[in-house]
């Protein structure tokens, strides 16, 4: 039945709409995997020398340290960016499939997925290295199968943790706290932790504890997914009582009015939506890696301008990517009404640009920092609000992946609003400006190459009625495909 579904996973891939997409984001996909694969494999090969002959530490010891970190990181990055393997379960439940089968197959998708077989790369070499280096061969295999146990716990407690956001705010605060505590000399976690790793490779019991702890998580894991795997549960489209929101204020705007009044609706009534503002608020403080100077390779002119973009562009990366997938649901009926192309992509176009401009006011906190760094964040939101803003548009006529807002609560369903598919699309929006800025400062200075990034932007404004011309072609040009590709469900 294994041997099925994976059949039936391959079918699916290939006679999607939005195949030659899919296809080409996968080679993108793996070009990332192998580099991210290259620096796992230099970690795990020459970390064991680094450490013991350039810094005379003792290498297994030193990474037991910091473990703690190594397997707090893997879960946020899993928790942000994994996506729950989702089947078309619902026809399945109607043949003679167990549903037992099912559910271990959904569960055995996670441990092949990048994020588990990635451990591979980091763990093998530095293994290896370590039994041909000498290092006591029964305490290196009660290590390994411990370290491994943890890697699959934590996949196991990423699908837990999926649709729990009180408790992954709160494991965040948690881990906030940690790492500043022991950043200003508080409290240092790892001067406990540090004991319970080494415990695997010093005692030949203690390996016993993440075996333990795997399994049963294995369990619970798939008792809770088999309890919401019937029609009338974890699959069934939740019912609540709606609210009547007329917003009167936008009837002003006319035409464009009415589509604001949705988007707005669509945000404040769904789970994935709401993650849009999240996210962009949290969009606002990841200039702090950059302009603290906390992080060396971080502190020079060119990453100030690619935070500059991130900083003010958190709605338009989130929210923006995904137009006009939102109104997947509902948008073969858009297409029946005589709706203007123009209007529609003027009112998700000026959501985004509204968006941009109270991000860049939020982050005048960074005025701190120096005014310099103020004047990189507004002049990346220029650039946003002229080039970027449009650039979303159009790449939404060709990323065809429809968004079912009514499955996001069940245990099967996915909440991303952020995955490695939309970060790959959104690559030319950051490294264009950074380019820009490269050419004008290499040719006359900062100040110059801060002026050119920002008359970019102006331009694209400017031009922005003939841009939402060409773009309104396109839409039309892709609409029957769009359409059957919103009609897929898996």
């Amino acid at each position: 039945m294994i041997k099925k579904f994976l059949y039936l996973e391959w079918k699916a891939f290939i006679r999607s709409a939005s195949f030659g997409t899919n296809l080409a984001m996968k080679i993108l996909m793996g070009i990332m995997a192998l580099y991210f694969t290259v620096i796992f494999l230099g970690a795990g090969i020459g970390g064991f020398f680094l450490l013991r002959d350039e810094a005379g530490l003792d290498p297994l010891e030193t990474v037991n340290r910091y473990l703690i970190y190594y397997f707090i990181g893997d879960l946020l990055i899993r928790l942000l960016l994994q996506k729950m393997p989702v089947m078309n379960i619902r026809p399945m439940l109607a043949m003679n499939i167990r549903r037992k089968t099912i559910v271990h197959f959904t569960i055995g998708k996670t441990f092949l997925s990048f994020f588990t077989t990635l451990h591979l790369f980091a763990f093998v070499p530095f293994i290896i290295t370590m039994l041909v280096q000498g290092v006591e061969p029964v305490g290196v295999v009660f290590w390994t199968i411990a370290v491994f146990a943890l890697v699959l716990f934590n996949d196991l407690l990423a699908i837990l943790l999926n649709n729990k956001d009180n408790l992954f705010y709160a494991f965040l605060a948690l881990v906030a706290g940690l790492a500043a505590s022991q950043y200003y000399g508080i409290f240092n976690v790892t001067d406990y932790t540090v004991h319970f790793y080494h415990g695997f490779f010093l005692t030949q019991w203690l390996w016993i504890i993440p075996v333990v702890l795997f399994v049963v998580t294995y369990r619970f894991t798939f008792r809770f997914l088999r309890s919401e795997l019937y029609l009338d549960a974890g699959l069934a489209s939740k019912q609540e009582v709606a609210s009547v929101e007329n917003f009167t204020w936008l009837n002003r705007f006319g035409k464009l009015g009415t589509f604001l009044k949705n988007d707005i609706k669509l945000i404040k009534r769904n789970k994935r939506s709401k993650g849009t503002i999240f996210a962009s608020i949290m969009f606002l403080f990841y200039g702090l890696l950059f302009y603290t100077g906390s992080i060396e390779a971080y502190n020079n002119t060119f990453m100030h301008m690619f935070a500059g973009i991130f900083v003010s562009g958190g709605f338009l990366f989130t929210f923006g990517q995904f137009v006009p997938s939102w109104d997947s649901a509902y948008y073969p009926l858009m297409m029946t009404q005589n709706i203007p192309y123009r209007e529609y992509l003027r009112s998700k176009w000026f959501l985004i640009v509204v968006a941009t401009g109270v991000s860049a006011i939020l982050a005048s906190f960074y005025i701190y920092f120096g005014w310099q760094i103020y004047r990189m964040i507004l002049i990346g939101a220029i650039y946003n609000i002229g080039v970027n803003s449009h650039l979303v548009l159009l790449g939404g006529a060709f990323t065809k992946t429809p968004i079912d807002l009514a499955s996001t609560k069940g245990a099967f369903g996915n909440n991303k609003s952020f995955n490695v598919k939309t970060m790959l699309i959104s690559i030319p929006k950051l490294l264009v400006p950074v380019l820009l800025y490269g050419i004008g400062n290499m040719m006359a200075g900062e100040t110059a190459a801060l002026v050119l990034v920002g008359a970019v932007g102006v331009v694209g404004f400017l031009m922005r009625n003939w841009v939402f011309s060409q773009i309104e072609k396109i839409y039309k040009r892709e609409k029957y495909s769009t359409l059957d590709a919103y009609k897929q469900k898996n």
